[in-house]
């Protein structure tokens, strides 16, 4: 896989390659407290965000990540960030993860429509075979989205990881494989188009 910085761009959203420009804007939103309750990265302070966007500026010149800033295209406003990480190019293989967005554009489309255009970056660009995603064994939420995606529910890792607080973290892990992608593709596509339909009915 020849992975490069690329912007993703739909109707709803643009994923920008994530730099440290946008420092700024996510400074303006990054500290709400609920956004972060299930991630393993702290987020109290902008030394924090700091550290966090240039982690990834750094992964990605390694080749070992993709990240974005998330950008409503609506009001042109960042609103989050998201990544591709533990990029395997020799084995064509990687995950969608570090997704964090402000809540009033939760349930708006956009994360759908973000989640369409990374998986189809990652399956007809990039020729991924396994896209995978995890999440806290507590993250209810987060797993009924990640199903509702189409991907499948493959184990969970126990004590995976230690959160901020000390607590510990299984994570549950699902994927979606290339034989599945048309699928889950159409699946997607009509999501979309019902989202769109139910904003235009609402004009």
């Amino acid at each position: 896989m020849q992975v490069a910085p690329v912007t993703l761009e739909g109707n709803l959203v643009r994923l920008e390659p994530l730099s440290m420009d946008h420092f700024p804007a996510l400074a303006k939103i990054a500290f709400n407290a609920e956004m972060w309750r299930w991630m393993s990265d702290r987020m109290q302070s902008e030394d924090d965000l700091r550290r966090y966007i240039q982690a990834g500026v750094d992964a990605a010149a390694a080749g070992a990540a993709l990240p974005w800033a998330t950008r409503s295209k609506t009001d042109n406003r960042i609103i989050g960030s998201t990544r591709f990480a533990d990029i395997q190019s020799a084995h064509r293989t990687l995950e969608i993860g570090w997704t964090w967005m402000l809540p009033d554009y939760q349930r708006s489309g956009i994360n759908v429509e973000a989640k369409y255009m990374q998986l189809r970056h990652a399956f007809e660009v990039l020729g991924a075979r396994r896209v995978a995603f995890k999440t806290h064994h507590q993250n209810l939420k987060s797993q009924t989205a990640i199903r509702a995606l189409g991907a499948k529910h493959e184990g969970i890792f126990r004590n995976h990881v230690i959160m901020p607080d000390g607590s510990a973290r299984h994570s549950y892990w699902y994927s979606i494989i290339d034989e599945e992608w048309p699928e889950v593709k159409a699946n997607l596509e009509k999501r979309m188009q019902r989202h769109q339909t139910t904003q235009s009915d609402q004009r």
